[in-house]
């Protein structure tokens, strides 16, 4: 990701991001990930924001590395002890290197035409048999929110399209309802595959 729009929006509401709740569905769905992880797994954050669920993970004791374009969100997770790194979603060119990979509305802001190069890498990233999540907004289309941040929209069966061609086997969905950082009330999609 690297729409600078859409860094600006985040770099000025760190704290705004940090107060808003997570959604049921994703606190669940965010804990059946952990739980599928190996004792002790290598997991990598894919816009990891300002590292909360890192630190979640750090604290069911996983191991981390967090990565994110926004440069006050990495700096705020390091602060708080996540292995976080400045970086974009090109940036994942490792090759059986992860246990799980957690990508949660991260990709929401890739443009469609990277969606398939983006679940490519990720699938080739992730050891056999790893556990990588989704998290996305549902609708159709690409556009800008009233924070200026570029989103793409995708329905559930084109992600379960594109994932299938990535190489990925589903082993849930999940949808939901919930309000984000622009105050709009958005359905989401949750997905946790395999590779």
């Amino acid at each position: 990701m690297t729409d600078k729009k859409t860094i600006n929006a985040y770099t000025t509401r760190v704290a705004e991001y940090l107060s808003i709740p997570l959604p049921p569905e994703q606190i669940e769905a965010r804990m059946a990930f952990a739980e599928a992880i190996v004792e002790g797994g290598y997991v990598l954050d894919l816009g990891a924001g300002p590292g909360s669920d890192s630190a979640f993970f750090l604290r069911e004791g996983l191991k981390v590395r967090a990565l994110d374009a926004t440069p006050a969100f990495v700096e705020y997770a390091r602060e708080h002890g996540v292995d976080a790194h400045l970086a974009t979603f090109d940036d994942v060119t490792e090759e059986a290197e992860y246990d799980g990979i957690y990508a949660s509305f991260s990709l929401l802001h890739a443009p469609r035409k990277d969606f398939p190069r983006y679940l490519a890498a990720i699938h080739k990233a992730l050891k056999p048999g790893g556990i990588f999540f989704l998290g996305l907004k549902l609708g159709t289309g690409e556009h800008r929110d009233d924070l200026d941040r570029h989103y793409t929209y995708f329905s559930q069966t084109e992600i379960e399209a594109a994932l299938a061609e990535a190489g990925f086997t589903i082993d849930r969905i999940s949808t939901g309802m919930g309000t984000g950082l622009a105050g709009s009330y958005d359905s989401f999609i949750l997905v946790l595959a395999h590779a």
